[in-house]
């Protein structure tokens, strides 16, 4: 059973990253509306960088996270990492609820690898709008209109579960989110124009995907 579930896990990761692999091979000389990195600023500060699936994240300065100065981005790039950091921060909230209220150590053990993960890859995406003097949000955005967000009720009920009742409902809330998550990395490779972004795109799409495969594993819903 675990080897059919290990080749179930790798078979998924190995066409998400074809998947990923050829929307980026289709990609025309450049989409439009390219805007140009700024410089550096001055002062570096010290971000966190999310690691690859499984591993640690590590410190460093801003100035190592920065685009090459020959780099471009359009406002696809720009949309995606604003709505990805408040898509990062429901996921956040959820997870934040689950050391008190689930009863399965699974669910537990999922939650803190979603904060040990997202949290950093929020600070990674406000670095580099901050990098190319983006706003990190756009007033205009519906953040409840994107894939796989929750609505405040369900947040509410889910904060009032307990037991048995929380575990179901987190791995199924969660699920959904993070089918969220790669719908909108798929949008940001079809319309974005920075590899950089597109690379940190497809690990996080990557690490939804790991994600589900271990809640279906879970047995709680």
């Amino acid at each position: 059973m675990q080897h059919r579930r290990a080749w179930a896990l790798t078979a998924a990761t190995v066409v998400l990253l074809g998947t990923v692999g050829a929307v980026l091979a289709a990609r025309a000389s450049g989409p439009a509306d390219p805007v140009s990195a700024p410089a550096a600023s001055a002062s570096a500060v010290r971000v966190v960088v999310p690691g690859r699936p499984g591993e640690s994240a590590g410190v460093t300065d801003s100035d190592h996270v920065q685009a090459p100065a020959a780099s471009t981005y359009n406002r696809a790039d720009v949309t995606y990492a604003q709505m990805m950091i408040a898509h990062h921060a429901q996921a956040l909230r959820m997870a934040d609820l689950a050391p008190d209220r689930a009863a399965n150590q699974g669910v537990k053990n999922l939650a803190g690898r979603i904060t040990a993960a997202q949290g950093p890859e929020i600070s990674v995406l406000r670095t580099w709008l901050a990098d190319r003097g983006e706003p990190e949000s756009d007033p205009a955005h519906d953040h409840a209109a994107m894939p796989g967000m929750q609505s405040e009720s369900a947040l509410t009920d889910l904060a009032a579960a307990r037991g048995a009742d929380f575990d179901r409902r987190f791995v199924a809330m969660m699920t959904e989110h993070h089918r969220g998550a790669e719908t909108m990395v798929g949008d940001l490779l079809r319309t974005g124009s920075e590899e950089r972004l597109a690379k940190m795109a497809k690990e996080t799409a990557i690490e939804q995907v790991i994600e589900i495969q271990r809640m279906a594993e879970l047995g709680v819903s």
